[in-house]
């Protein structure tokens, strides 16, 4: 048998990826809803399993659970769509604001030697009509994201019917590929595990951050907590993202005090909600490096959009379900990719070598007690 050099299979693979990746991107207007669907239906399976279970008749039971989904999902994104409304109506009153703003910059990047034509590049962004252009621009998708929605619900409605026989048909298929079967399972599960309590823990994120926000007088507080709840589904860089605009117009309205505040609100916040909350509920759900969390959101991002960057974790984990999970052979490159529980206990263990063998060697290294004099 042929063995082909690793370097060529390597290549092959990579190249394989890109147009595998590029292939995807440009289909991102309809994977994008109907990978969103796929987990939203997922994580609703089991209210739908309940319902027939408690007696509700399932022609019942499927469309109310379907119709209750995607009303929520709706009104989120409408009610996004409204705050940036009134936000772009809102810019033209801060106006003074920018053009201080603007001018402190410009002086600054002049003293650092910056040539005129770059500063006055940089301080055209700052303009607040650039700001109401680019948020325009947003919003003149309005079409796209109704048609995008209109997709979801159908896709929805669909993949509810469909689930009805994926007790069956995974039955079928466990008899023939048992380990797919198994790694599939097993995903959903995670992936239900993890997008249910990030989302509880979004809304409570999300909730805290806009109360702390009108109390500090912050504009458009209701905007900014919709953001942070969507970026607590973004690891890793989600914060950032939802830090920097009520950051800047707590500046603009409350000088450094209120941005101070905002700063130290989303601080606590996030550190308690995502640093110590999140990781103990969801626990080994998500068997990820922080790496290949950063890269899966950049990644996903490129690939399919913001709505990439949110599905990030669930799709990096179908991926590594269907490759990795799925494949006996491929099963040893786990750990690279996260830790696994086998993982944490080793380094456990190596950490309490450690911690006896500098014990025993601080012991060794004691000078003998003198000699009780008789």
């Amino acid at each position: 048998m042929t063995r082909y050099p690793r370097a060529a299979i390597i290549l092959v693979g990579l190249a394989g990826a890109t147009v595998a990746g590029i292939g995807i991107s440009s289909l991102r207007g309809i994977l994008a809803p109907t990978l969103l669907t796929l987990v939203l239906t997922i994580c609703a399976a089991p209210v739908r399993a309940w319902l027939p279970a408690r007696g509700v008749p399932r022609g019942i039971a499927t469309p109310a659970i379907v119709l209750v989904v995607f009303g929520v999902l709706a009104a989120f994104v409408y009610a996004i769509v409204i705050a940036l409304i009134q936000f772009v109506a809102m810019l033209p009153t801060y106006s003074d604001q920018f053009t201080q703003i603007g001018e402190s910059i410009a002086r600054w990047l002049g003293s650092v030697g910056i040539d005129q034509a770059q500063i006055q590049t940089i301080v055209a962004g700052v303009d607040p009509r650039n700001i109401v252009a680019t948020v325009a621009g947003a919003l003149g998708g309005v079409a796209d994201l109704t048609g995008a929605l209109v997709i979801v619900l159908t896709m929805m409605i669909l993949m509810a019917a469909d689930s009805a026989y994926a007790r069956v048909i995974f039955g079928q298929l466990g008899e023939v590929n048992p380990d797919f079967i198994a790694a599939i399972t097993q995903y959903t599960s995670n992936v239900r595990r993890y997008m249910v309590v990030t989302t509880l823990l979004g809304i409570v994120q999300g909730t805290l951050n806009t109360i702390a926000l009108a109390f500090l007088g912050v504009p458009s507080a209701l905007l900014w907590g919709m953001l942070s709840f969507l970026c607590s589904f973004i690891p890793n860089v989600g914060y950032f993202i939802a830090l920097v605009p009520p950051l800047f117009f707590g500046f603009l309205v409350g000088g450094w005090s209120t941005a101070i505040a905002v700063l130290v609100v989303y601080a606590v916040i996030n550190a308690v909600v995502q640093s110590i909350v999140q990781p103990r509920v969801v626990g080994q759900a998500v068997s990820l490096s922080q790496t290949v969390t950063l890269f899966s959101v950049l990644f996903w991002a490129v690939i399919i959009g913001p709505i990439g960057a949110i599905l990030a974790i669930p799709l990096t984990l179908l991926a590594k379900a269907v490759l990795m999970d799925a494949d006996p052979r491929a099963r040893c490159w786990q750990p690279a990719v996260g830790p696994t529980v086998e993982t944490r206990a080793l380094l456990s263990a190596e950490v309490a070598q450690e911690r006896a063998n500098r014990q025993a060697a601080r012991t060794a290294t004691e000078p003998a007690p003198p000699p009780l004099k008789g």
